[in-house]
């Protein structure tokens, strides 16, 4: 009896070792989280500009926001007491239009929807509607937390950025959100997103304190491509005092895109160099 114990022992043994060798080799052959990430996600290539013109901009305007629509330039300017939003002709800088809001608002990023102008605030938990054509204040609409940029995400939702690396899609008629957009590159969150504009199915967004512009997957939010905006700088002045590059718009039809700058002396008509 003991050799035939001895021996299914020994067995016993045999296939217990075969047993974590092969759970071994499992777990070894299943990609890692990040491995899994980096698989999915590549790292998004950079893209330069090319500036085509030049535009007069007001150098006292803190651009929030801006946008373009039949002809003509929209843009919203914050800071306490000197918020405005403004109708510029694009051909001269022309400021044809303006209004100016209460000084207890900082005025932020703006979208057109439904012939109405929704323009953010910053920390006053406040969407001010205005009539697209006269500027006439319609209504105002509540929402919790900052207001950073605004654009459309299709025809009957906007989204909402707030520096952080979430983007909410919107009811634009009572600011509920109807989902939340993740974005990420290279399975990283992507922070201070801030002026949005959405761009032949895009969502282009400027990065708070970088000269750079993410172009983001709506439906994902993975970061498709970066856009480095630094070359705007060459035509600053050693002497002028700007702020953050911010501000993006585009005019659909002749796929013209904007750019400009908190208290920048020009807006730039640009193209993407490799942009396909």
């Amino acid at each position: 009896m003991r050799p035939i114990c001895t021996l299914f022992v020994i067995f016993l043994l045999f296939v217990a070792c075969q047993k974590y060798h092969d759970i071994e080799k499992d777990k070894n052959s299943v990609p890692k989280q990040s491995e899994r990430r980096a698989e999915t996600q590549q790292t998004p290539p950079v893209l330069s500009i090319k500036v085509l013109r030049t535009i007069p901009h007001d150098t006292d305007a803190f651009t929030q926001g801006l946008i373009f629509v039949d002809g003509f330039l929209y843009e919203s300017t914050g800071r306490y007491g000197k918020s405005s939003l403004r109708r510029i002709n694009p051909e001269n800088g022309e400021v044809v239009k303006q209004v100016n809001f209460d000084s207890r608002y900082f005025c932020e990023g703006i979208a057109l929807h439904n012939d109405k102008i929704y323009l953010l605030t910053w920390q006053n938990n406040t969407c001010i509607v205005v009539d697209f054509k006269s500027f006439r204040k319609l209504k105002e609409i509540f929402y919790p937390g900052e207001g950073w940029g605004i654009t459309n995400y299709d025809q009957a939702h906007l989204v909402q950025s707030d520096g952080t690396n979430i983007l909410k899609v919107i009811n634009p008629d009572n600011f509920a959100t109807i989902k939340t957009i993740f974005v990420s590159a290279n399975g990283e969150p992507v922070a201070n997103l801030n002026e949005l504009e959405m761009i032949e199915g895009n969502i282009w967004a400027n990065i708070w304190m970088k000269d750079t512009i993410a172009v983001i997957d709506r439906i994902t939010g993975n970061v498709k491509f970066w856009i480095d905006v630094s070359g705007l700088r060459q035509f600053v002045q050693p002497t002028q005092q700007v702020d953050v590059i911010n501000g993006i718009a585009y005019d659909s039809k002749t796929k013209k895109i904007y750019l400009t700058g908190k208290l920048w002396p020009f807006i730039f008509e640009v193209e993407v160099e490799d942009l396909k």
